[in-house]
């Protein structure tokens, strides 16, 4: 029985699953967490790496990692890190992006030549502002790679060799859609000097080395790239992943190049484009209402549950920490409708309807940017596991939701690569999650109406 090695180096932790090859039946798994913040020394990501899979990689015969998107790890000629690396979530780059922006030419030009229009997360933008920021550790930097690229390297046996996939790299800013390469033009125009890059696998299923045990190492790839391998996910699918951050994914067979910037035109992890539209603020909502109101994430589900939809006027912008989709880096969280009648059951019932509806637009922003309805949305990630946000997100949606088993499928998805680079292949496994089921509920078009009158009120606030 081959066994494969998924591994999800998240914001938060690595976790590591042993899968069948042939079926996907999860073997063990083990994880360890990160440090906290938006600044972190990569080689925190290596300890829990070793860490995660102590016992684990040396039973594999394949090995990918799924890793956080965006993150610039920059280093220097010898390939020693420079300075802490700057995660997706980080916005101190978000001049640096408009001037990035600018200097390409405007939005429509920003979005043909790299696929995005440049936000604060894009690995570009912090590129540029260090540049700007701290001149002497730009000029130091003689490679810039991903987390996944950083942690694939440190698997291999052959030091001399860094690479990625065109999933992952297509969030750099560096990437050219219509080359469906790296443009080093791009990354040169954003550091200031000419810098290396990882090299891109040739194929989704390549094998790009070899760890010390003797196991391929697959391309690995992006965290979003792999939840939507490990879900099988064809065109028209759209993932719905409420995590650190709240994501929706859309499988396309054409590239989306939105000049809006509220859709990023990524590739996937199998030869198609993934067009995302992605929010710094999702299950961190949740953790934002249990705590103002003294309770954990159960406790506010049966408060929000326990009011009824519309929260009695009360709406959230859930903007807490800036936001990237839309692109509003210097917003907060603004409540509306609040009165002296007004109870915990309204403010937890908000809270809920606040991320579905941030969710909803991110759905609808794919929809617009790519003329393509949404065939199936499928809902994953941690609070995916709040049986409020069971109930209200369909109802907010409008439609059906598909709800998996929990599981770990940004994991899955890269031991699917995993399977897929050992057996060399043409298409994927398909491994069919256990225990899906169908999330229903009535219609309930005027939350999303006073969510959207919220959200374009505050529109020049910031």
């Amino acid at each position: 029985m081959s066994l494969v090695l998924g591994i999800d180096s998240s914001t938060q932790s690595t976790k590591a699953l042993l899968v069948e090859a042939a079926t996907g039946v999860v073997v063990a798994e083990q994880r360890a967490p990160h440090p906290s913040g938006t600044s972190v020394d990569p080689t925190a990501w290596v300890e829990a790496l070793h860490i995660a899979t102590d016992g684990l990689l040396e039973r594999a015969e394949a090995v990918a990692i799924g890793g956080q998107q965006h993150g610039m790890v920059a280093l220097d000629a010898e390939g020693h890190v420079v300075r802490d690396a700057l995660l997706w979530n980080d916005t101190r780059s978000a001049q640096a992006a408009r001037d990035l922006v600018e200097e390409l030419g405007g939005p429509a030009e920003a979005a043909r030549r790299t696929g995005s229009v440049h936000v604060a997360s894009i690995t570009s933008s912090k590129m540029r502002w260090m540049r700007d920021a701290e001149p002497e550790n730009a000029a130091r930097t003689a490679r810039v790679v991903l987390p996944h690229d950083y942690l694939s390297h440190e698997l291999a046996v052959d030091k001399d060799s860094w690479f990625t996939d065109r999933g992952d790299a297509s969030g750099t800013g560096c990437f050219s859609p219509q080359r469906d390469a790296f443009d080093p033009e791009l990354a040169t125009m954003a550091i200031g000097h000419e810098v290396a890059l990882a090299t891109i696998a040739p194929t989704p299923n390549a094998v790009m080395g070899r760890t010390g045990s003797g196991a391929v190492i697959a391309p690995g790839t992006g965290d979003n790239m792999a939840a939507a391998l490990g879900l099988a996910m064809g065109p028209g699918d759209v993932s719905l992943s409420i995590g650190t951050s709240g994501v929706a994914a859309m499988v396309s067979d054409t590239a989306a190049l939105d000049p809006s910037g509220l859709v990023t035109g990524f590739a996937d992890a199998t030869g198609r484009w993934l067009p995302l539209a992605c929010t710094i603020n999702a299950a961190k909502i949740l953790d934002f209402g249990a705590r103002m109101l003294g309770v954990d994430h159960e406790g506010l589900s049966e408060l929000a549950l326990a009011a009824p939809p519309g929260a009695n006027g009360v709406v959230l912008l859930p903007y807490l920490d800036g936001e990237r989709t839309p692109n509003r880096p210097d917003a907060t969280g603004v409540f509306r409708g609040i009165t002296t009648t007004s109870t915990r059951e309204d403010i937890a019932r908000a809270c809920v309807e606040g991320l579905a509806c941030s969710l909803a637009d991110a759905v609808g922003f794919l929809r617009e940017a790519t003329g393509t309805p949404a065939e199936r949305i499928v809902l994953i990630g941690g609070a995916a596991r709040s049986v409020a946000v069971q109930q209200v997100l369909p109802a907010v949606l409008g439609c059906d939701v598909t709800l998996p088993a929990p599981g770990e499928y940004v994991a899955l998805g890269a031991a699917a690569q995993a399977a897929w680079a050992l057996s060399g292949g043409d298409q994927p496994p398909v491994w069919t999650p256990q225990g899906t089921r169908s999330l229903t509920a009535e219609a309930t078009p005027e939350v999303l109406d006073a969510y959207r009158e919220l959200r374009d009120l505050t529109s020049d606030w910031h």
